[in-house]
């Protein structure tokens, strides 16, 4: 099912909520590129036969406020790198079990309250084949994944085709994993 978000947001974020409470899947957009979502963890095995992802390899978590991030580690995140949330940075921290969980706040107002509406993180990956570039034109998105997913959310193509810039808050000092959308400021690097 592809829903389009102009013709009504609450009435896609109501449906979105409903699939992801019952255990599917639903194609997100979000303030950076398309996300395959689902509840997280319980949509792992979900996502990764979707994609033909090996398992094991993480997602990252959608969660709706800055200070939400308590919730899944010890770790202390400096205010001013806290400060770049919501935006499009993911953070990987370690975990309450031990490892490591990557979070991310995302500056789309809509995607945070879809996020706090449904009680749980929600885990998102781009909107690929294992191994292949993410999906950037929504009818591509349409044309590969609509019979995998429950519903897809049709907001146009991606206004910014990068994901989010990873950075490892799990050392002594922060480490820029990957380079996205998001400018991780030098000043905080040392």
């Amino acid at each position: 099912m592809v829903l389009k978000y102009e013709e009504s947001p609450a009435g896609c974020m109501e449906k979105a909520c409903e699939i992801l409470a019952s255990g599917r899947l639903v194609i997100l957009p979000t303030d950076t590129i398309y996300g395959i979502s689902g509840i997280a963890p319980a949509s792992a095995p979900l996502i990764y036969k979707c994609k033909g992802r090996e398992e094991g390899k993480p997602f990252l978590r959608l969660i709706p406020f800055p200070e939400h991030y308590k919730l899944y580690t010890r770790d202390v995140i400096r205010p001013e790198i806290l400060g770049l949330w919501p935006g499009p940075f993911t953070f990987i921290l370690r975990g309450l079990t031990g490892g490591t969980i990557s979070l991310r706040c995302p500056k789309d107002q809509w995607l945070r309250k879809l996020v706090e509406n449904t009680g749980a993180p929600v885990f998102s990956t781009s909107v690929n084949f294992s191994g292949q570039p993410a999906l950037q034109r929504i009818e591509d998105i349409i044309g590969s994944f609509e019979s995998k997913v429950a519903l897809i959310i049709d907001k146009g193509n991606c206004p910014d085709p990068e994901p989010s810039t990873i950075v490892d808050l799990t050392g002594s000092t922060p480490v820029i994993l990957r380079q996205g959308a998001g400018i991780f400021p030098e000043t905080l690097l040392g």
